[in-house]
């Protein structure tokens, strides 16, 4: 069998532009294969829930057009996943149509294009629930049942690699997917390439972020993988990066629960026993992944629901006073909002963000800052009605001034408006479901749509 070569330009296509140059590099070594996720859950709930996409689409066209010019030249497969950041029927529908104007605006020769849809419909688990079917909860999520599907707004079906992989059976040149596993999207032409799923499974695993695998940091540059029996050696493309054994190893365990497992749907890879090996000043060399094929297909199912309008307040902490006892003046505050509106979690919410104690970790911090010089703090609120999540918001932050502290002496300078107005952000959301459900098909919660896309004038299909 021989060398298989994957060229990944981006870890998030569009978040922010890729970068050209390394990319073209790459190219110029004709890899077999172009591949880019596009989506993720680590934007949070929003653009699922509200269906929009995050990354700008001037963004998107930049990426999608450099990636489609090149595959197109060197007449190889080009693969995205996750399309427009979530996956939805409508990130797939919005890209296929911006492959098409490109095309167009470059008079591309005609080629097969392949859209998958994963996007379910919550009417359609209601009725497998309904039933039987278990909607299993993962990370200590509780099973799903019929009001948790009922809070959900869109569902999407996370794929493996097997339907990319009928699409480019079936003769796609362009896959756009749903919202599919990141690994699997480089998976897919390795496994129709006839390699094993250990291997293309991992490979996946290594270049789902791109340049991530590389040091120095370096977001958006390109790095190719070449996949030779059951080793790959992933290779930096920008002329000041390399990819060694320590970078290559810890991109392996990155946003892993277990850092030795990664888990797409019908098994899991076993990287435990993994080696890395420094085969040149800019490559490296990784092998002995092992693929566990579980007995079951169990499907991902990733689901958003809305929960309110949202409102936002910005305030500044200078006293040492206040923000010695910050809590208290917070707890102050929320008791006046309490006052008026009822004990909260009765149709509305109230957060503060501390921003210089431990805002980004909460809880989680392992060493939040005892007494810090200032504080930013934006409290947020969150209610059906957009009138009562302002006025919320206006209590909340505007009672940091009159919190009753005792020992407290002066009358004023305990806290700072940036602004005296109140934000409006978007509609606030909530991840209903981190879930599996177990299916006898992949292709059960995909639907595949194969069309010619001619940018030359004819009539496509």
């Amino acid at each position: 069998m021989k060398p298989f070569t994957i060229a990944c330009p981006t870890g998030h296509l569009a978040f922010t532009p890729l970068e050209k140059a390394s990319f073209l590099e790459g190219c110029r070594l004709r890899p077999d294969a172009i591949v880019a996720d596009a989506g993720s859950c680590d934007i949070g709930p929003r653009p699922l829930g509200a269906d929009r996409h995050v990354s700008l689409e001037a963004h998107q066209r930049h990426d999608l057009e450099i990636m489609l010019l090149e595959a197109r030249r060197l007449g190889v497969p080009m693969i995205v996943g996750s399309a427009s950041d979530t996956g939805t029927d409508r990130g797939v529908d919005q890209f296929v149509r911006l492959v098409r104007e490109i095309a167009a605006e470059h008079r591309l020769a005609p080629f097969e294009l392949a859209a998958i849809y994963s996007e379910q419909k919550v009417e359609d688990l209601l009725g497998r629930l309904a039933r039987g079917a278990r909607i299993t909860g993962l990370d200590g999520r509780p099973d799903a049942d019929a009001a948790t599907l009922r809070r959900t707004d869109r569902v999407v079906a996370v794929m493996n690699a097997e339907p990319i992989r009928r699409a480019l059976r079936e003769g796609a040149q362009v896959v756009i997917a749903g919202r599919a596993s990141d690994c699997a999207l480089f998976a897919a032409p390795l496994l129709e390439a006839g390699f094993s799923p250990a291997i293309a499974y991992y490979t996946g695993k290594l270049m789902e972020c791109a340049s991530f695998a590389c040091e120095p940091f370096m977001g958006k540059e390109t790095i190719l993988g070449t996949v030779e029996g059951e080793s790959v050696v992933v290779r930096a493309m920008h002329p000041e990066q390399r990819c060694t054994p320590a970078s290559l190893a810890s991109h392996a365990m990155y946003e892993r629960t277990d850092p030795f497992r990664e888990y797409v749907a019908g098994g899991w890879i076993d990287m435990s026993g993994c080696r890395y090996e420094q085969v040149d000043a800019k490559a490296t060399r990784a092998s002995g992944a092992v693929f566990h094929a579980t007995p079951r297909l169990s499907v991902k199912l990733e689901g958003a629901g809305r929960v309110g309008e949202r409102r936002l307040a910005i305030v500044g902490v200078r006293d040492p006073q206040t923000i010695a006892r910050i809590d208290q003046a917070i707890a102050w505050a929320r008791g006046k909002v309490a006052e008026r509106f009822g004990p909260e979690g009765r149709g509305w919410r109230l957060f503060y963000h501390l921003y210089g104690r431990n805002a980004v970790m909460r809880e989680l911090d392992p060493d939040p800052p005892s007494a810090p010089h200032e504080l930013g703090v934006v409290v947020e609120a969150v209610h059906e009605d957009g009138r009562i999540a302002e006025e919320i918001a206006a209590l909340a932050a505007r009672n940091l001034f009159y919190a009753r502290l005792s020992g407290t002496k002066g009358t004023a300078g305990a806290a700072a408006l940036m602004s005296d107005e109140i934000l409006v952000g978007e509609p606030g959301y909530e991840w209903t479901l981190n879930h599996v459900i177990e299916v006898e098909d992949i292709m059960e919660l995909v639907r595949i749509r194969h069309l010619v896309v001619d940018g030359r004038g004819g009539e496509g299909r």
